[in-house]
C-alpha cells in the first residue's frame, strides 16, 4: 500500500476521522487528497454580507461597528435545530465565489475604506472546518490592524485551537447545553467546548458565548445555573446570550416561549454582569 493508498485521520477535531483517498469527514469540508487531510472548502464562501457587530452576536465588542461577515459550508457537529443547515450542513455545491488571503484582505480593506468595516468574522457555518483558510486569513488582517473574529461552537482539538487562537481578535462561542448528554444529541462533546472556552478567555480574547434554549432539551433551570457558575469562573464580566429557538432543519418542537428565556435570563444574572436575551 503506497502512502496515496493509506486511510489517514484528520487531527482537527474530536472525531478524528479515518479517511480513504479521496474520502470527505463528517464535516463535509475535509478529506484525503494527495496523501494529506486538507480543506475542501478553502477560500470558497457561500455567504458576505456587511453587518453590524451586534448580530454575530457580539454586544461589547467594538459596539455600533460594521463588519465584513462570510462563511463556508460545513460543520463539525449535527445539531437537529440548525439555523443555517443549508450551507453547514451541505457541500461544494453552495459555493458561490472564491476568495484568496489576500484577495479577502483587499475586500475587507476597501470595506474598512467606504464603510467603517472593522475587520471580518468567519461565520454562518461551523468556520473551523475551514482551519486552514481561518488561520491564513486571520495573519494577514491582524497585519493590517483589522480585527479577526470567529463565530464557532468550540468543536475543536487543543492543539489546532491554541496555535490559532494568537491572532484572534473576538469571538463567540456556542456553549449549546450543560450537560454530556444534550451534546451526544448533537454528536459533540461538552468538555471539549468548554475547554475550547476556557482557553480563549485565559490567552485574553474576547470572548461572548451564546446557549440557544431549546423546549424540554436544555431549558432546565438547574443546567442553567450550573452554566453561569461555570462561565463566571473564568469571569463574571464574559457575556452570555441566552436565545430563543425556532423549528429548523430536522426539529419541529415548537419556538421556545418568550417568558422562559427571560426568566433563565434572570437565573444567569445571579453569577454574570451582562447576559442578553436573544431571537424574542
Amino acid at each position: 500500500m503506497t502512502e496515496t493508498d493509506a486511510l489517514l485521520t484528520c487531527p482537527l477535531c474530536p472525531h478524528h476521522c479515518r479517511l480513504a483517498p479521496g474520502q470527505a469527514g463528517f464535516c463535509r469540508a475535509r478529506s484525503n487528497r494527495d496523501g494529506r487531510i486538507l480543506p475542501d472548502n478553502y477560500g470558497f464562501l457561500t455567504s458576505l454580507a456587511l453587518d453590524p457587530i451586534e448580530k454575530k452576536p457580539l454586544r461589547r465588542f467594538h459596539p455600533g461597528s460594521q463588519i465584513l461577515s462570510l462563511g463556508s459550508w460545513g460543520c463539525s457537529l449535527r445539531c437537529p435545530f440548525c439555523q443555517n443547515a443549508s450551507i453547514a450542513q451541505a457541500g461544494p455545491e453552495t459555493a458561490r465565489l472564491r476568495l484568496d488571503p489576500e484577495q479577502l484582505l483587499a475586500l475587507a480593506l476597501e470595506y474598512r475604506e467606504k464603510a467603517g468595516s472593522i475587520g471580518v468574522p468567519f461565520t454562518y457555518n461551523e468556520p473551523l472546518v475551514g482551519y486552514e483558510y481561518v488561520r491564513d486569513c486571520a495573519r494577514l488582517l491582524k497585519e493590517h490592524g483589522l480585527a479577526t473574529v470567529l463565530v464557532t461552537n468550540g468543536f475543536l482539538c487543543r492543539k489546532p485551537w491554541e496555535a490559532l487562537l494568537p491572532p484572534v481578535d473576538a469571538a463567540n462561542i456556542d456553549l449549546k447545553g450543560f450537560t454530556p448528554e444534550f451534546y451526544q444529541w448533537l454528536q459533540g462533546d461538552l468538555e471539549t467546548v468548554k475547554t475550547h472556552i476556557r482557553l480563549a478567555v485565559e490567552v485574553g480574547c474576547h470572548v461572548e458565548v451564546t446557549t440557544l434554549v431549546i423546549p424540554g432539551k436544555n431549558d432546565g433551570e438547574e443546567d442553567m445555573e450550573k452554566e453561569a457558575r461555570w462561565l463566571a469562573s473564568l469571569s463574571p464580566d464574559l457575556p452570555l446570550h441566552i436565545s430563543r429557538y425556532f423549528p429548523r432543519w430536522h426539529l419541529d418542537l415548537p419556538p421556545t416561549p418568550v417568558e422562559t428565556v427571560y426568566h433563565l435570563a434572570a437565573l444567569a444574572r445571579k453569577w454574570l454582569k451582562y447576559v442578553y436575551e436573544g431571537n424574542c
